[in-house]
C-alpha cells in the first residue's frame, strides 16, 4: 500500500507536513490505488507507458544504485517485516553495486500491518491460482 510515513519532500517528513490520517486513509490511498484507471481516463490510452517508465526507473536504480536513498523494490523476502521467506514483495531497499539491502527497523503500526497482510493474502492467492494451473 502507499505508505508515506517515511517519505520526505525537500527534506521534510510528509507525515509531519500532511498530518491528516483521515485524508491518508480516505483520499490518498484510494487515489493511488486507482491511478492506472485515472491515467486511462485522462489520456484515453493505456497506462502501459507509466508502467514501462516505472520499470526503466527500477532497472536504472538496480544497475546504477540508489545513492543511499530508499526505493521500493519487489524482492524475495528474507522473513523481514513478517512477510514469509521467499515471497516476492515490495520492500524499502537501498541499492549499491547491483545488490539491494532491505531497510530494517521501520515501525509497522496496526494500520500498516493490516494493509501489508491484505497485500500478502492477495499474493498468496495469486500464487495458489498459478500453481493450480501448473498442476
Amino acid at each position: 500500500y502507499p505508505d508515506y510515513r517515511f517519505a520526505t519532500a525537500d527534506g521534510q517528513s510528509l507525515k509531519t507536513l500532511i498530518n491528516d490520517e483521515t485524508w491518508n486513509r480516505n483520499v490518498f490511498i484510494p487515489t493511488v490505488g486507482k491511478r492506472g484507471a485515472a491515467v486511462i481516463e485522462a489520456r484515453g490510452l493505456s497506462s502501459a507507458a507509466s508502467a514501462a517508465n516505472a520499470a526503466v526507473d527500477h532497472v536504472r536504480d538496480w544497475l546504477s544504485g540508489s545513492g543511499g536513498k530508499w526505493k521500493t523494490m519487489g524482492v524475495a523476502s528474507d522473513g523481514s517485516y513478517g512477510i514469509p521467506q521467499d515471497v516476492m514483495y515490495g520492500f524499502p531497499v537501498t541499492i549499491a553495486n547491483g545488490e539491494h539491502t532491505l531497510v530494517q527497523g521501520l515501525e509497522i503500526d496496526a494500520f500498516s500491518r493490516e494493509k501489508m497482510d491484505a497485500t500478502l493474502k492477495e499474493l498468496e492467492e495469486e500464487r495458489a491460482g498459478v500453481a493450480s494451473l501448473l498442476g
